[in-house]
């Protein structure tokens, strides 16, 4: 591993890890070399004796936390885990207390008065990470549990958590290091390995390599809108229905709707769940053209938001005739991928619209070719069918995961992108004639990125930025 092992010490560290809540039970955690000793100042047996020392590993000890005066603090349950049979490979202490915020701090308090340090965000996963108990994407997987909204998410985490990504990580890998290593035994060793023909065979391995790769990179912009969703904005001209279809797709009246235009001036944000999919809903000001300082600003607001966006929703009113403000829309989501709702559809007398709509909006575009979907938003019409399109159009209609591995972290894609180039450059140097020499440069980087995945080949700074999101106590 890496120089961030440099960083690991032997401090003696705690944190309360359970939510900060009015609860029945709350844990704070003890890891380290004294947390036998330092939990054993703070903690009483039921005869009022100071016992813990004689705490049997993967055993629960009934007792009392009580303050320096002898004071009852709280009534606990105490489990100990001895090192390395823990989730840190140290001695753990689990203190199970009630969960009020009070009692819980005052605890925390005692440990830290009695010789522990408050542990850093994601530290207790830092060290299972640093003594070699878990590899970098089963601690990502960690925090992705964790923060799991949907089924989807969940079930891939529990894979990572599980080593299906390390696993073929891992394969490739030695697969790459076989390879370095039989060039470097052949060149300084010519008599015992030859290398006749070998470059035909290395083309052929990097290249199933390669494509093995590519499978694994084809998963990772579905894995990631079905991990954290689908970042979707809702646009279109003032009272054209924006507001109404949050409303019906959150299901509640999370924005006013009225007759009157301009009411939404800032974004409105909502998450709602799609079946297992999560759509991150934004709603925006209408887009027009205004001296309204105010509005403006929503309209400029909402032109950023379609930049970022997965997926645009563009409402019209189907009572009206296209102009240029509409024009103007569809040339902010030509390039995304977009879902034209006609709204309005009850009042059938005023329709001036019909679903042919794609030519006029999208002039000079050919290639243009979205969903055109019909709705009364004020009857809940057309809804099933808009989250039917929604689903065709990201996942090919199909909810349930149909592979065992998604790549859904970007720091894995982007590493796997580098892989692939590298590996490029080994087949190009072959194509070329060029000598092996040149093979193991690329192959060395090839094998590098790869162990930064797992984390065999990591940096302080880059563990440091991982596992300051985690939050604190675990």
């Amino acid at each position: 591993m890496s120089s961030v092992l440099n960083n690991f010490n032997d401090d003696t560290i705690c944190a309360i890890a359970t939510a900060m809540s009015d609860a029945g039970i709350g844990i704070i955690r003890v890891s380290g070399k004294d947390a036998l000793t330092i939990c054993d100042k703070i903690y009483v047996s039921s005869k009022k004796e100071h016992t813990l020392l004689t705490h049997k590993p993967n055993t629960i000890k009934y007792g009392y936390i009580c303050n320096d005066q002898g004071d009852i603090v709280d009534e606990v349950m105490i489990s100990f885990m001895k090192g390395p049979h823990s989730y840190t490979r140290e001695d753990v202490i689990e203190i199970n207390s009630h969960g009020g915020m009070l009692v819980m701090n005052e605890i925390l308090s005692l440990l830290l008065s009695k010789g522990c340090r408050l542990a850093e965000p994601g530290e207790f996963t830092k060290r299972a990470f640093l003594s070699g108990r878990i590899d970098l994407t089963k601690a990502e997987a960690v925090m992705d549990i964790i923060g799991a909204q949907n089924k989807f998410a969940l079930d891939s985490s529990r894979a990572q958590l599980q080593g299906s990504i390390y696993k073929e990580v891992k394969a490739l890998r030695e697969d790459i290091l076989y390879q370095m290593a039989y060039i470097e035994s052949a060149i300084d060793d010519p008599e015992s390995y030859d290398l006749t023909g070998y470059s035909d065979k290395l083309k052929e391995k990097v290249t199933a390599m390669s494509e093995k790769i590519r499978k694994l990179l084809k998963t990772a912009d579905e894995g990631k809108i079905r991990k954290d969703g689908i970042k979707t904005v809702i646009i279109g001209k003032p009272n054209a229905g924006k507001s109404s279809l949050l409303n019906a797709l959150s299901g509640n009246e999370r924005a006013i709707v009225t007759d009157i235009a301009g009411t939404t001036r800032d974004v409105i944000e909502e998450t709602v769940r799609l079946d297992d999919i999560i759509l991150n809903l934004i709603d925006t000001a209408g887009i027009r053209d205004t001296e309204d300082l105010i509005e403006k600003i929503g309209v400029d607001k909402a032109k950023e938001k379609v930049e970022e966006a997965d997926l645009c929703l563009y409402i019209i009113d189907s009572t009206s005739e296209i102009d240029d403000e509409d024009k103007q829309i569809s040339s902010l989501c030509a390039d995304k991928k977009t879902i034209v709702i006609l709204n309005k559809n009850d009042l059938t007398g005023d329709i001036k619209i019909s679903k042919d709509i794609l030519p006029m909006l999208f002039s000079g575009s050919d290639s243009v070719d979205f969903p055109v979907i019909t709705t009364s938003l004020l009857n809940g019409e057309g809804i099933e069918e808009l989250k039917r399109a929604i689903t065709e159009l990201f996942l090919d209609g199909e909810i349930a995961p149909k592979q065992e591995i998604y790549i859904t972290n970007l720091r894995h894609k982007e590493l796997l992108s580098k892989t692939v180039e590298s590996l490029a450059l080994v087949i190009d140097s072959i194509e070329k004639d060029l000598s092996e020499d040149f093979y193991t440069v690329d192959l060395t980087n090839a094998y590098v990125y790869l162990g930064e995945i797992i984390g065999e080949e990591i940096g302080d700074d880059l563990a440091e930025e991982i596992f300051s999101k985690f939050c604190m106590g675990k």
